[in-house]
């Protein structure tokens, strides 16, 4: 992914529609209030009612023993894969995996293990590609510890990963020894558009989390799922991290507001996304990627563009999108955008078109 900072100086106008990202939402007011009234007590002692309770209701809707509230989906990650895997050891993803691509190369400066990429088409990979990797245990090979998948796939242009064939996945990964992790940045997107409840999605996963920044809406948070044994094991990477966040009920109290109030509505962000996704088609030299969830990817080469030329220009008529490649574009639909706003970012993204 291409984190080309969103550009917010004052020789731009001010943003008429944000498409950059969905870490772009804001709380609402209702979640405000609901954080301002929260119970509140020191989490790293187990003292915060709030967070107990988010991390108790994240564990029932996974299916999973224990849960932990972290900052964010990336501290998760690397949090699961220090858990799991040790120095040398390796991990099986695709090759645009978030942990691969986009955390700075945390896994081999914390963990010290590494990361094989898998190919296959839109994010994922199948059972053909996943036995092609494994091999046999040698003393001559890095230890194969840890399966991972993102779901939705991000790079993949917001794909879902069918549960059949995560099962099947997991199934193999647990045959020849190794362990899974689910990165869940977007999974409540997924388990919506698949009409699938939570517990059932991940239910072949050792450990996995769910973002709440995204199309959740909060400010600031993530929950860790698995085993006693495996979140107690956590516990001690979060401290190392310096993840220990005290009174942390109030952002906690966020997250559970939107577990209770944003999960269904995140229907409306696809549709919103189908929506742009239609009028962008129109457009000439515009090749677009039918989205699956919130994410819209098309492609500028047609039209004579690039990406960062497309993006540049959008911004300056006060449209913000990102860029995933030389001419390949990511829309992102969140809670703060509207189908009116499609349009908007329709109409001046053909402009920009037009005038190119």
């Amino acid at each position: 992914m291409d984190y080309t900072p969103l550009r917010m100086d004052a020789s731009l106008p001010p943003l008429r529609v944000n498409l950059y990202s969905d870490t772009q939402t804001k709380p609402t007011p209702a979640m405000k209030a609901a954080m301002l009234a929260a119970e509140v007590g020191d989490e790293q002692f187990g003292w915060d009612p709030t967070t107990n309770q988010l991390q108790e209701r994240m564990a029932a809707l996974m299916g999973k023993e224990a849960a932990l509230f972290l900052p964010s989906g990336t501290m998760c990650n690397q949090i699961a894969i220090a858990t799991h895997c040790r120095p040398g050891d390796e991990i099986l993803a695709h090759e645009t995996a978030h942990i691969l691509t986009s955390e700075g190369g945390a896994v081999g400066a914390i963990t010290g293990a590494q990361i094989t990429g898998l190919r296959g088409a839109r994010g994922q990979f199948d059972a053909e590609t996943l036995r092609a990797a494994i091999r046999p245990r040698t003393r001559y090979s890095p230890p194969q510890t840890l399966l991972e998948i993102e779901q939705t796939a991000n790079s993949g242009g917001g794909a879902v990963w069918k549960v059949e064939t995560i099962n099947e996945l997991c199934a193999i990964a647990h045959e020849k020894g190794l362990s899974t992790h689910m990165d869940g940045a977007r999974l409540m997107n997924a388990c919506v558009a698949a009409g699938i409840a939570p517990k059932d999605m991940v239910a072949g996963m050792d450990s996995l989390w769910l973002d709440f920044t995204k199309g959740l809406g909060t400010g600031v948070g993530a929950v860790l799922c698995g085993t006693k044994e495996f979140i107690g094991a956590a516990w001690r990477w979060k401290q190392r991290l310096g993840g220990s966040m005290r009174q942390s009920g109030m952002l906690a109290a966020g997250c559970i507001h939107a577990l209770e109030h944003h999960v269904d509505r995140l229907a409306d962000d696809h549709t919103n996304a189908r929506r742009l996704a239609r009028g962008l088609a129109q457009l000439p030299g515009i090749t677009v990627e039918d989205p699956e969830t919130n994410l819209v990817f098309f492609n500028t080469q047609g039209a004579g563009l690039t990406a960062a030329e497309l993006s540049d220009r959008a911004r300056a008529h006060g449209v913000a999108v990102s860029t995933n490649g030389k001419y390949r574009v990511r829309a992102c639909t969140h809670l703060d955008v509207t189908a009116a706003d499609m349009d908007m970012a329709v109409q001046v993204i053909g402009e920009v078109v037009k005038a190119a």
